[in-house]
């Protein structure tokens, strides 16, 4: 991650305030981990902007840097001029944190007074005339080397992950939607409009494709190496491993032919009918390598999965919202047959035959990876699509080490989520899907300035 950063002027300020603020801002990024990039100090007072002249130069040094930068750090050290920032990025086109110096008791005589409290509502106002969105977080006035102003950039960064990689990506669709589950349903044009580029396959070329792969191919061979060491394949029969290994170098190759960032697949009924495997264990091990697979041909929650991947660059998993816990009214049993990566599991997995399967079809659904869901924070998301508009929801809980009975099969964790019960009144009522995607950590913030500010999908607050 590297920022452009800037630093704004205003005349009748104290200059040496400004030479300061670019030490301890670079000090303040690399400390952070994060690169940078900073226009020369000569190129303009102080190498800071302050007239619309200055606001051009700093504009064209940002275009001759495109591509170099993920976001901008906008520092105000002073009360700055606010039409020379405006000048400068008003066409930056990513994510802009506005950072601004807070004053000091015992240091407000003329030479040290910073006055950026007041100066920075003068940048967020131009900027809300001219329609640029930028990012604020709390404290409004925040040093650069506080701990606080680490965090806001933690945030930021993920921030402008989450921009990015949600403008233009690419999700292969393989299989229909399964008949029975109209809850999946989604608009290709409208993800079309929101950058979300969808490939579509169909399962029957899938199958095509395992069917004509020999058990000695080198790709097939390495597969199951590496699907025996990701989980504990114990009780499969080597055929059905076999089948399993072949169809995840199946969807590698559509991954590369096609550049895709996502999958959602259609996982039921004709892989257990015509290979005898199910898919689940795939999509976990494509998830923990950071390409998001979602099951059920459930397209909206691959995207809120990715975005959350992009914001913690941590693996995410699609749940149904399945049963209650007892009488605990704010906690809820989260669940899917086994698709969820080894990563956010207590333990390593154990593959099994679906049980669902396997009631009418023993040996039909070798695949599931059963186990529970380890204990950590957690924010989950889904999104829909109406009248050419995408619909989200963010909301906070945490995975906790509450224990589920063993016969209970799957893999399933105990969530505790605050005032849950009038958070689920209203996702009925917003007509969201029985599936909630999850990520590690607390991402709400990140995920509402992105969405709501940068890509402008419609949010809708459950909390």
């Amino acid at each position: 991650m590297t920022f452009a950063l800037f630093f704004g002027n205003r005349g009748f300020m104290p200059e040496q305030l400004l030479l300061e603020a670019r030490k301890e801002m670079i000090e303040a990024v690399t400390k952070a981990g994060y690169d940078y990039i900073i226009m020369d100090e000569s190129a303009t007072r102080f190498g800071a902007v302050e007239t619309r002249d200055e606001g051009k130069i700093y504009a064209k040094w940002l275009e001759e840097n495109r591509g170099k930068f993920q976001g901008i750090i906008l520092c105000m050290p002073i009360f700055i001029d606010e039409n020379g920032a405006i000048t400068a990025l008003e066409k930056a086109g990513v994510p802009i944190l506005m950072q601004a110096y807070p004053d000091k008791i015992g240091k407000m005589d003329f030479a040290n007074r910073r006055d950026a409290f007041c100066g920075k509502f003068s940048v967020t106002d131009v900027f809300e005339q001219y329609q640029t969105p930028y990012t604020v977080f709390a404290p409004h006035v925040v040093h650069p080397l506080s701990n606080k102003f680490a965090q806001n950039l933690r945030d930021f960064a993920g921030v402008c992950r989450v921009v990015a990689g949600m403008k233009n990506f690419n999700v292969g669709c393989i299989g229909a939607r399964t008949t029975a589950f109209k809850t999946v349903r989604f608009d290709e044009l409208t993800a079309q409009r929101y950058g979300i580029n969808i490939e579509s396959f169909d399962l029957s070329e899938l199958i095509f494709k395992v069917q004509n792969k020999d058990d000695n191919d080198t790709a097939v061979i390495e597969k199951c190496e590496i699907l025996k060491n990701y989980s504990n394949f114990t009780k499969v029969p080597q055929k059905n491993l076999n089948n399993l290994a072949k169809v995840s170098v199946v969807i590698d190759e559509y991954i590369e032919t096609y550049h895709l960032d996502a999958i959602t697949l259609r996982c039921w009924n004709e892989m257990e009918d015509i290979l005898h495997i199910c898919p689940c264990v795939l999509l976990g091990e494509l998830n923990d390598r950071g390409i998001i697979a979602s099951c059920e041909m459930d397209l909206c929650s691959a995207i809120t999965m990715r975005a959350m991947y992009l914001a913690s660059l941590e693996a995410t998993a699609c749940l149904d919202w399945n049963n209650n816990y007892g009488d605990e009214k704010d906690k809820v049993i989260l669940f899917h047959c086994g698709p969820v990566p080894q990563s956010l599991m207590t333990d390593k997995g154990n593959v099994t035959d679906h049980k669902m399967i396997a009631k009418l079809n023993p040996g039909h659904g070798w695949g599931s990876n059963e186990g529970r869901i380890k204990d950590f924070p957690m924010t989950f998301s889904n999104c829909k699509m109406e009248n050419g508009k995408i619909y989200i929801y963010f909301s906070e809980g945490e995975f906790t080490k509450d224990t589920i009975e063993d016969g209970y099969f799957g893999c399933a964790g105990v969530a505790q989520i605050e005032n849950l019960e009038p958070k689920l009144n209203k996702l009925a009522r917003n007509g969201f899907k029985h599936h909630t995607t999850v990520g590690v950590g607390h991402m709400k913030q990140v995920l509402e300035e992105a969405f709501k500010y940068y890509l402008k999908y419609e949010i809708i607050n459950i909390d």
